[in-house]
């Protein structure tokens, strides 16, 4: 398997969750190529079996960085004529979406609108969007927010242990696809 982690991170909560998605993925085989969205204008999606893309939730929102880049790509593969109506499922092209949050005000409500956002322009190329992880992290900068909001505290996350688990299930993930790629031949 080939894999793409392409994230940005404003505090360093979602670049840990990267590079834990990257050694997890590693476990299982996967060759994987790991870069910041404002490095990753130059890959090619499909050139890739799994693609995942990462952000933090910034006021309900993906990082700019990571909205040009996916914008630039939608636009990129449209005039390419790789974006159908219908979106129909491109043969062993995937993706996995991750966000990572604090939530201060409402929890996971404030990141669930970044993975279906990101996941969206994957569906219109034809990936198949294997999963959307939401992760919660740290607000860096105030402690307040930190301890006091809906999420309570969460000073020090993501943890060893969070980060372990995500190294787990991105092993599990790719074992998962890897098989999967393998009955569909």
């Amino acid at each position: 398997m080939k894999a793409a982690v392409v994230y940005d991170s404003k505090t360093g909560n979602t670049e840990k969750v990267a590079f834990a998605i990257k050694e997890g993925l590693e476990l299982a085989g996967a060759k994987v190529f790991i870069t910041k969205a404002d490095k990753a204008d130059g890959i090619d999606f499909y050139d890739y079996d799994l693609i995942c893309i990462g952000s933090p939730s910034y006021q309900w929102s993906p990082l700019r960085t990571v909205t040009d880049l996916l914008l630039n790509k939608f636009h990129q593969y449209r005039n390419d004529g790789r974006v159908k109506l219908g979106a129909p499922k491109v043969q062993e092209k995937n993706a996995l979406i991750f966000c990572t949050y604090s939530g201060p005000h409402t929890g996971i409500n404030e990141a669930i609108p970044v993975g279906k956002y990101m996941g969206q322009f994957f569906e219109h190329l034809g990936f198949t969007v294997l999963d959307e992880w939401y992760i919660l992290g740290e607000y860096h900068g105030s402690e307040e927010r930190s301890t006091i909001g809906r999420m309570w505290d969460i000073r020090g996350r993501p943890s060893k242990e969070d980060l372990e688990k995500i190294k787990q299930d991105s092993e599990r993930l790719a074992r998962r696809t890897s098989v999967n790629s393998e009955n569909v031949q």
